[in-house]
């Protein structure tokens, strides 16, 4: 038996199928989201595994003590540390600008002589990476090469990442504040303490992205609220306001 002229004795053979493309594309989406998935999980938990759980007074003393303004009791805290000698003063980073040191003292009517010896008010700084540049102006201004930084705990580690950034020659000794919220019950049981992990570690993640990419000169997202070099800024004193 003859083929025709026109046929090609390799069209009777059947080709391998090949997986479509669109099932290829698809496979390495859901690849690509589930190794993603795995690598937030894991430094979900490596962020909290940073966490205090409870209170600890520092092991030493510093020159100086800087609270972030933002939770509560943080400032009720900072205050003790101060009465306590843990530091020679304390800047209060964050302050809304209409607040001043009556505002403070009406909360804290046992603190009123600290507040007018002792204390500084920040008024400039608007969020965690401002607190940072201020506790930076502050803290050189001073001659404090050691400071004990307050915050909650589950902002204690992007505040480390900002201010260790921006103050590499100034040793940081953190004092985590550990709210109701954490004493009451634990965290996977509250759903609104697990969105505000959630929401923290992605600020912590993308500071430390940003920190990161800033060190080896690349810097994304240059502080717009930071003043320039030759116009330095004291924060208010307490008594003076």
């Amino acid at each position: 038996m003859t083929l025709p002229l026109d046929q090609d004795p390799l069209d009777d053979a059947v080709a391998p199928p090949s997986p479509p493309r669109r099932r290829v594309v698809r496979a390495a989406i859901v690849v690509a989201f589930a190794l993603g998935f795995l690598f937030g999980a894991i430094g979900f938990v490596g962020f909290l595994s940073q966490l205090r759980s409870g209170e600890l007074k520092p092991t030493r003393n510093a020159d100086g003590i800087v609270v972030l303004t933002g939770g509560s009791s943080r400032v009720a805290d900072a205050m003790e540390l101060l009465a306590g000698g843990y530091g020679k003063r304390l800047l209060i980073s964050g302050v809304h600008p209409t607040n001043g040191v009556s505002e403070i003292s009406r909360t804290l009517p046992d603190s009123e002589r600290l507040l007018t010896c002792c204390v500084d008010l920040d008024r400039s700084a608007v969020n965690t990476r401002s607190n940072a540049v201020e506790t930076k102006r502050w803290a050189h201004e001073r001659g404090f090469r050691s400071l004990i930084v307050v915050t909650s705990n589950y902002h204690m580690p992007r505040a480390i990442v900002e201010l260790s950034h921006e103050m590499p020659d100034i040793e940081l000794i953190p004092f985590s504040v550990i709210g109701d919220k954490w004493r009451d019950e634990p965290w996977w049981f509250s759903g609104p303490t697990l969105r505000l992990l959630l929401s923290e570690y992605a600020k912590y993640l993308a500071a430390e992205v940003r920190v990161r990419l800033a060190e080896v000169g690349l810097d994304l997202v240059p502080e717009a609220s930071a003043p320039p070099a030759d116009a330095p800024r004291k924060p208010a004193t307490a008594s003076a306001n």
